[in-house]
C-alpha cells in the first residue's frame, strides 16, 4: 500500500510540476516579450526566475517526483507503474491546462484521453491481481513474498 502512495504521490508531483512550469513560463514569456532571456546575462536570468517562482517551484516537484517515483518503483513492476504515472497525469495536465489556460481539446482528443485511461484501469486492475490483492495464481506471487520480507 506504501508503494502505491508512493506513485500517487509521484503522478500528483509530475502533474504538479509540469503545470508550475507552464505558468511560470507563461509569465515569463509576456515579461520578456521577445526578448532573450540571456540578454541581461547570468544575473538577470536568475532575477527572472526569481520572479517567477512557478519555474523553479515546478523543478523542486520534478526532483520530489523522482524521489517517490524510485521508491514506488522498488515494489510496484514498472510496467503498471509508469503507465499509471504517465496517463494519469496527462489527464489531469489536460483538464487543468483546459480549465485555467484555456487550451481546447476536440471530442476525438477527449475520447482518446478516456481511452487511454481505460487502458491504464485494465493494466493496473490485472496488474493487483498478480501482486496478490485479487485472485492470483500459484506462480505470480513473486512480488507478494518479496512485500512481506
Amino acid at each position: 500500500m506504501k508503494y502505491a502512495l508512493a506513485l500517487l504521490a509521484a503522478l500528483a508531483l509530475n502533474a504538479t510540476a509540469n503545470l508550475l512550469i507552464k505558468f511560470g513560463m507563461r509569465g515569463m514569456d509576456l515579461e520578456l516579450n521577445g526578448s532573450s532571456p540571456m540578454e541581461n546575462g547570468i544575473l538577470g536570468l536568475i532575477k527572472l526566475l526569481l520572479r517567477h517562482w512557478e519555474v523553479l517551484a515546478g523543478l523542486v516537484c520534478f526532483g520530489l517526483n523522482v524521489v517517490f517515483y524510485a521508491y514506488a518503483l522498488q515494489k510496484l513492476p514498472i510496467s503498471v507503474a509508469y503507465p499509471i504515472m504517465v496517463t494519469t497525469g496527462f489527464a489531469i495536465i489536460v483538464t487543468i491546462a483546459g480549465w485555467k489556460l484555456h487550451e481546447k481539446l476536440t471530442l476525438s482528443q477527449w475520447i482518446g484521453v478516456v481511452t487511454i485511461l481505460i487502458g491504464v484501469g485494465l493494466v493496473a486492475k490485472d496488474a493487483s491481481r498478480q501482486m496478490g490483492s485479487g485472485n492470483a495464481s500459484p506462480g505470480d506471487n513473486t512480488m507478494q513474498n518479496s512485500e512481506t520480507k
